[in-house]
């Protein structure tokens, strides 16, 4: 199969769809790979360094869209983007739809076959190909909340592990997952007290075993979300309905009781968002102010640290390139149903029931009646 690696264009993404070690596995298998020039230069991997390994090097993102069978990216295609593809080409990114109609008809209307990482599943019920990036953006979402609660960054001044005599910050955690958790170690070792929220009491015990008396475990009711929101100085949203809009568990009304100069860091935006004030910003203007309180809403964190996210993806997205690239998208697809529950949209229909549930879109048919029509 002959694989295009464009260069991501979304502002301040610097990541690549593949390194050149995942080129190199391709093109040992048999495969071809164009990659376009310069894609892999905000993490450092130089052109030569494709070229070593049999890449073949484009000077545009036009050709590769208009040649390859399979488009391998980090982030959703911009509009431009989507307008290039084509019928029957298959494109294997993050694509968030659930927040996103202008970009899920525009797929549609290409007849494409796009699989979305965030929803390929495994074996255990978790999100292997969100999962990288979701322990990325976890850890991070407390270090720029330190950094936004500086005095001359809009915050209360708080050092979140205090100082002795004086009290340590509160940090509380809106999801127990693999943000929330990520986020409670960074948290934890800045010696803040640590406070997580969540719906399933399963989770809620694994993090008591795990982190026992060093973070308090809360069940996630309206009531106690406002009770601890409005005594904490940072907030992390970091909910997930895989394929769903964001819900919105912080409101106006529970925001205009928190306290001046929190911080509340949204890391469920792809998805929508989970505050209600919450509106995508980007990493050269990070935070805007709502009632006294700062946002911090950066729709592709992990694009801060791309180095450590485009490695730490590529090692999870391998494996489904090699199996799309080997069989093909309809016996690939059909041969692992959790690389199906990755299909959003196939030829025209949205085959994801929670992105079309999110968008209202009419034009549904599960993966699996799609492929056999």
């Amino acid at each position: 199969m002959l694989i295009g690696v464009p260069k991501e264009i979304k502002k301040s993404e610097y990541r690549v769809g593949m390194s050149p070690n995942s080129v190199h596995e391709l093109i040992a298998h048999g495969h071809q790979v164009m990659v376009e020039r310069g894609a892999g230069e905000g993490i450092e991997c130089q052109d030569a360094w494709y070229d070593a390994v049999g890449a073949e090097l484009v000077n545009s993102p036009q050709e590769i869209y208009a040649r390859a069978e399979m488009i391998v990216k980090v982030k959703e295609p911009q509009p431009h983007e989507y307008e290039w593809l084509r019928e029957n080409q298959i494109l294997f990114t993050y694509l968030h739809l659930a927040a996103d109609p202008v970009q899920a008809k525009g797929l549609m209307k290409s007849g494409c076959i796009a699989i979305a990482y965030e929803t390929v599943t495994d074996a255990q019920g978790g999100l292997p190909l969100l999962a990288p990036m979701s322990e990325v953006a976890g850890r991070l979402s407390i270090q720029v909340g330190s950094y936004a609660l500086e005095k001359t960054r809009g915050g209360r001044g708080i050092l979140l592990g205090g100082v002795p005599g004086v009290e340590q910050g509160d940090v509380v955690i809106l999801g127990g997952g693999v943000v929330g958790t990520n986020a409670a170690r960074m948290a934890m070792g800045k010696e803040a007290r640590v406070t997580v929220l969540d719906t399933s009491l399963r989770r809620l015990q694994e993090l008591d075993l795990q982190f026992g008396s060093r973070i308090s475990t809360i069940y996630a009711t309206r009531a106690s979300i406002e009770q601890h929101v409005m005594r904490a100085d940072l907030v992390i949203g970091a909910v997930l309905v895989p394929g769903r809009a964001a819900p919105k568990l912080i409101t106006r009304e529970i925001l205009c009781k928190m306290r001046s100069g929190a911080v509340m860091v949204d890391v469920a935006i792809d998805q929508g968002g989970c505050f209600e004030t919450s509106r995508p910003t980007t990493h050269d203007d990070p935070t805007y102010v709502v009632d006294g309180v700062v946002h911090y809403c950066v729709a592709n964190m992990p694009g801060a640290v791309p180095r450590t996210s485009a490695f730490a993806l590529n090692n999870a997205t391998l494996p489904f390139i090699m199996l799309l690239a080997g069989k093909g998208a309809e016996k690939a697809l059909n041969a692992d149903a959790h690389l199906l529950n990755g299909l959003n949209v196939y030829k025209g229909k949205i085959t994801c029931a929670a992105v079309a549930e999110s968008l209202g879109l009419l034009d549904y048919i599960p993966a699996k009646e799609a492929l056999a029509l």
